[in-house]
C-alpha cells in the first residue's frame, strides 16, 4: 500500500501544524502550530541519505529555530503590554509588534532575510522545494495579517522583496535558485494583497501555488536542476516545448494567462488608492522576473542546437504528457475567465 508511512506521518504533522495556526485563538497556540509545523518539516528534508539534505535542514532549523525565538519573545512582551504591566513605557508599544513582523520575515525568507532561502533550496529536491515554496508560507503569513498594516517598515519588505527577489535570479544556471528568487519576488506581491484584501491574498496564494507545481512536476519528471540540461528534454515529445512556454508565462504574470489575474487585481488595488510609485516599482520588477523566466525555455525556442538522444523515455509517459497538458489548459482558458471579468 504505503511505502514510507513515516512520510506520511511527518506530512500529517506539517499538515497540522499549519491548521492549528489557522485556527489558534491565542499567541501560545499560534507559536505552537508554528512549532510543530517546523519538527515535522525537518525529517522530510533530511528522509535522502544525501549529505546535501541534511545540511540544507540544518540550515533551515537553525533559521526557523532563531526566528520562533524571536516571535515568543514578542508575543510575551505584546501580552504584558496589553495586561498593562508597563504603564509607563506606552510609547514602546509598537516594538512587539515590529519584533514579531521581523520574525515572520525571516520564517518566510523575505528580503533583506533571505539569504538562507535560496541555499536551502539548492540542497532539496523538487518536491521538498515546492512544499516549502508553498505550504510552508501559509503559517507566517496568517500570522501576519492580523496585525499588519501600511506603514514605513512593511513598504520597505515589499519593495526589497520584489527587488532581490527580481535581480537575484539574473546570473543563475540552478533553477532551484531561479525558482527560489521568484518566490521571494511573489513574496512582495503577497503582501500587498494580504494587507488590503486576503481574499485577494488567497487567490493569488493558490493560484501561484497551481502554477510553481506545473513547472516543478515537469522538472522533476527529467529530473532536472540546471540550465544547460534543458537542451535535451523535448525529444520525446514536442508538445513539451509548448507546455513549459505556458507555465513560464503565466508564472511570470504575461496577460493572458492565469498568473496575470491576481496581478491584475493587485495592481487595479494599488491605483485604487493611489499607490501609484509602489505600482510602476513592482510591475517593473516583475518584468526583470519574466525575463529570466523565459531564459529557461530560451534554449528550446530560440537556439540551434543538436539534439541528443538520452534515456528520457525511463522518466517520462504518456501519462505525464496528459497531466501536464491539462494543467496548463486551465492556465490558457483563464484568457476567457478574464474577459467576463471584464464585462462583470
Amino acid at each position: 500500500m504505503f511505502k514510507n508511512l513515516s512520510k506520511i506521518l511527518f506530512l500529517f504533522m506539517v499538515w497540522l501544524g499549519t491548521f492549528m495556526v489557522i485556527s489558534a485563538n491565542s499567541w501560545l497556540t499560534l507559536w505552537m502550530g508554528l512549532e510543530i509545523n517546523l519538527l515535522a518539516f525537518i525529517p522530510i528534508l533530511v528522509s535522502s541519505s544525501n549529505l546535501n539534505n541534511t545540511e540544507a535542514a540544518l540550515n533551515y532549523f537553525l533559521i526557523q529555530a532563531f526566528a520562533s525565538t524571536i516571535l515568543l519573545f514578542s508575543m510575551i512582551l505584546l501580552i504584558m503590554y496589553n495586561n498593562n504591566m508597563f504603564m509607563n513605557l506606552f510609547y514602546l508599544y509598537d516594538m512587539p509588534m515590529k519584533l514579531m513582523m521581523l520574525a515572520l520575515m525571516m520564517k518566510l525568507g523575505a528580503a533583506p532575510f533571505h539569504f538562507w532561502f535560496p541555499n536551502v533550496m539548492e540542497n532539496i529536491n523538487w518536491m521538498n522545494s515546492m512544499l516549502l515554496m508553498t505550504w510552508q508560507k501559509i503559517g507566517p503569513m496568517i500570522i501576519l495579517s492580523y496585525f499588519i498594516k501600511l506603514n514605513v517598515t512593511f513598504i520597505i519588505f515589499i519593495l526589497l522583496s520584489t527587488f532581490i527577489g527580481a535581480f537575484g535570479g539574473l546570473n543563475q544556471i540552478s533553477l532551484r535558485k531561479l525558482m527560489a528568487f521568484s518566490s521571494i519576488n511573489h513574496l512582495g506581491w503577497m503582501f500587498i494583497a494580504i494587507m488590503y484584501n486576503e481574499n485577494i491574498w488567497i487567490m493569488y496564494f493558490i493560484i501561484y501555488s497551481f502554477l510553481n507545481f506545473c513547472l516543478i512536476y515537469l522538472f522533476k519528471i527529467f529530473q532536472i536542476f540546471y540550465l544547460n540540461q534543458l537542451y535535451s528534454i523535448f525529444i520525446e515529445h514536442p508538445l513539451l516545448k509548448f507546455t513549459l512556454l505556458i507555465s513560464i508565462l503565466s508564472l511570470g504574470g504575461l496577460p493572458p494567462f492565469l498568473g496575470f489575474l491576481p496581478k491584475w487585481l493587485i495592481i487595479q488595488l494599488l491605483s485604487h488608492m493611489n499607490l501609484n510609485l509602489i505600482n510602476l516599482f513592482i510591475i517593473s520588477m516583475s518584468l526583470i522576473t519574466l525575463f529570466y523566466y523565459l531564459k529557461i525555455s530560451f534554449s528550446a525556442f530560440m537556439m540551434n542546437y543538436n539534439e541528443l538522444i538520452f534515456f528520457y523515455k525511463n522518466f517520462f509517459f504518456n501519462k505525464n504528457l496528459l497531466i501536464l497538458m491539462s494543467i496548463n489548459f486551465f492556465s490558457f482558458m483563464s484568457f476567457f475567465f478574464m474577459i467576463d471579468l471584464m464585462y462583470l
